[in-house]
């Protein structure tokens, strides 16, 4: 599991490649930005086609994104070309019959659905509706589809949502009005649109005539801003539609009461499958004989990272049940197997993000797949296709019996890229941290790392502050830039950290600032221990979100640890911060309370209040878009240390939220953030 899966998961072609290629270089941003990237990976019901997405990038950076098919009974195929045109093809879906696909595409100008004969000839567009269409679920006989649309409420009908849209583009008044929260989310403000379903019938003519199904209903669903058509199904008579939303409140801000909502595919009023749980419900999933519905389940109201539990409703008697509640993982996908008793599931697992199947007559869970990030795609009589991530892979796709067997790589998306690419070896390690429990964490070796040499350390805090920093590959934070710098990479899952059992979890509620900041410093001591070419004389410290909190907290009560810190959109003082954020559950649950009920606990975790001990060099980074830690936190930071002299400097993004998401940005970004660390280090 430590440094094998790369040459594991690459394979005999791939070494022999490699050792062809010549020098390979540290990996930069430039490269990382340029790697290609898969989405919309689909399997025919039979389990023999496989048909993917691929967004290529040239040596320019000019990019492509087209779809192909791979013949998954023929271990000798090579994938097929299908499209061609400019745009994305994207949310694929074959037809009942596999001689087709579907796909959304904005070829007319608006985003519509086109089917696509996979026995030849051109993409034919099935729907003509004057909005857009942001994603879809056939029913199981493909004879029906469901839609999502931003619309307006009141609107009775589609034209009507359009000519508001049209009229809200036109008005020469700017001021946003509004009677209630939530008034923006992520980095969106509100236009009183919501996201609605609408079912129509697909018969092979143009879908022109819809019925939207949540009618009149003040909220969104899919849930937004994260959520897709997993959060939607038929079910599978065809007769109704189960969906997951939040019931029309004035509490949308401080509640995280999602429930599962059945609805007529005619229309009407949606019947309430789980009005007993208050916390959050999710992912409804039918056996194909319509027997059972799976789904996910949290227990604690207003709390986003509670345990997912896995629940079955037996359609026939209406009991439910939890299928292997001593699990103590948190499942973030399922899906039935063909026998309707078995589920096969996606869990964070010490580090990973792993597969497992799960008996629901029983509770046995078993794991199937446990290597770097995982996220299934299809399960077909006797294999699973998934998609897989690690430290040094960017992503493809895998099978695997059932049995957990037979590894195959079934794609190689960036195979002469990576080829070019020299990655640092990486290894997960263990220590004792908060109350002498196990805490785990990854360390990366400089990619041109010489034995007997020391090297400065990049010390990664992740965010959440209920996430990982575990053995996968983001377009973002990705750990092998700072090994490509020549930094030795250590990411400590400090306690609050998600995979460890939500005991684990749950421990950094209300105790922001304690058991993680004794975790970071009893780890970054043990691993400088366990691995001497690390020098801990020589760090920075890095994290953005709660990772940025940290980097202000360190600031305060662990002043002497590094060289410099990177604040990436971190929170400075929590009195503002709970008034200007959006999503109020969460402040609310992590500190017990509003700030009037709890402000106590608020201001002994307020990292403002222990600003007479910063003195480390810090640089602050924020977007003007960020409206989950609004870029006044990254602003009043940075005028602390002006007006007290430690060195600080401020680089704000006026086009980003949260993440950094364009690449001249990302490039932007890690030019600033190495030169910084380079500075105080080398």
């Amino acid at each position: 599991m430590k440094i094998a899966p790369l040459l594991l998961a690459l394979g005999a072609a791939g070494l022999a490649l490699s050792a062809q290629a010549a020098d390979p270089t540290p990996f930069t941003v430039q490269q990382l930005i340029k790697l290609n990237k898969m989405h919309s990976a689909t399997v025919s019901h039979d389990g023999t086609k496989l048909v993917y997405g691929l967004k290529t990038v040239n040596d320019k950076g000019e990019g492509s994104s087209d779809l192909y098919l791979l013949d998954l009974t023929d271990t000798k195929a090579k994938p097929l070309q299908l499209t061609s045109a400019a745009g994305t093809e994207h949310d694929v879906s074959f037809a009942t019959d596999d001689k087709s696909i579907y796909f959304l595409a904005g070829r007319s100008g608006s985003s519509q659905l086109f089917q696509l004969p996979l026995t030849g000839g051109e993409a034919v567009q099935v729907s003509d509706l004057p909005l857009d269409i942001d994603g879809y679920k056939l029913s199981n006989d493909g004879k029906q589809v469901v839609l999502s649309m931003r619309v307006f409420p009141e609107c009775k009908d589609l034209a009507c949502s359009k000519d508001k849209f049209t009229a809200e583009s036109e008005r020469k008044s700017t001021g946003r009005e509004y009677k209630q929260l939530m008034v923006r989310h992520w980095d969106t403000w509100e236009d009183h649109a919501r996201s609605h379903l609408f079912v129509g019938a697909v018969n092979g003519e143009k879908l022109t005539k819809v019925v939207d199904v949540t009618q009149g209903l003040d909220t969104e669903t899919p849930p937004k801003p994260f959520s897709g058509m997993e959060e939607v199904t038929f079910t599978p008579d065809g007769k109704f539609v189960v969906y997951s939303a939040k019931a029309p409140s004035k509490d949308q801000a401080w509640t995280t009461n999602y429930d599962l909502w059945q609805v007529p595919v005619t229309g009407g009023t949606a019947t309430n499958l789980t009005k007993d749980n208050l916390a959050w419900d999710a992912q409804p999933t039918f056996s194909s004989d319509g027997r059972y519905m799976a789904y996910l389940a949290m227990k604690k109201p207003g709390f986003e990272a509670d345990r997912y539990g896995i629940m079955l409703r037996d359609t026939t008697t209406g009991q439910t049940k939890e299928v292997a509640p001593l699990w103590d993982r948190s499942p973030s996908s399922l899906m039935f197997a063909p026998d309707n008793r078995t589920l096969y599931v996606t869990a964070q697992d010490i580090g990973q993000v792993s597969i497992f199947q799960v008996n629901t007559q029983f509770g046995d869970v078993r794991s199937i797949y446990s290597d770097g990030t995982n996220s299934l795609i299809a399960v077909t009589n006797d294999e699973l296709i998934f998609d897989s991530k690690t430290l040094v892979e960017p992503g493809d796709l895998y099978s695997i019996t059932t049995d957990g067997q037979g590894l195959k790589r079934l794609t190689e998306v960036n195979k002469d890229k990576l080829a070019e690419i020299k990655f640092g070896k990486f290894e997960q390690f263990s220590f004792k941290g908060w109350n002498n429990e196990d805490v785990y964490g990854y360390w990366i070796k400089p990619a041109n790392f010489q034995e007997g040499k020391k090297y400065p350390i990049a010390y990664l805090v992740h965010g959440g502050p209920q996430g990982s920093f575990g053995n996968a590959f983001s377009g973002r934070w990705n750990a092998q830039l700072w090994a490509g710098a020549g930094y030795g990479v250590v990411m400590v899952d400090f306690h609050g950290s998600t995979g460890y059992g939500q005991a684990f979890t749950d421990s950094i509620s209300q105790d922001w600032g304690g058991k993680p900041l004794e975790d970071l410093q009893k780890g970054l001591a043990a691993v400088s221990q366990q691995q001497k070419w690390l020098d801990p004389q020589n760090a920075c410290a890095l994290g953005g979100s709660y990772g940025g909190y940290m980097m202000n907290w360190i600031q305060g009560n662990w002043n002497d640890g590094f060289k410099c810190l990177v604040d990436h959109a971190g929170l400075f003082d929590m009195r503002s911060m709970y008034h200007v954020t959006e999503e109020l559950w969460f402040p609310e649950y992590e500190f017990g309370g509003t700030y009037s009920d709890n402000k106590a606990l608020y201001e002994k975790f307020n990292p403002v209040n222990y600003v007479e001990n910063w003195k480390t060099p810090m640089l602050v980074i924020h977007g003007e878009k960020d409206f989950r830690v609004p870029y006044d936190q990254g602003l009043a930071a940075f005028s602390f240390m002006q007006r007290k002299g430690i060195p600080s400097e401020l680089l704000i993004f006026p086009d980003e939220n949260h993440w950094i998401l364009k690449p001249e940005n990302l490039e932007q970004w890690y030019a600033n953030v190495l030169g910084w660390m380079d500075r105080w280090t080398k």
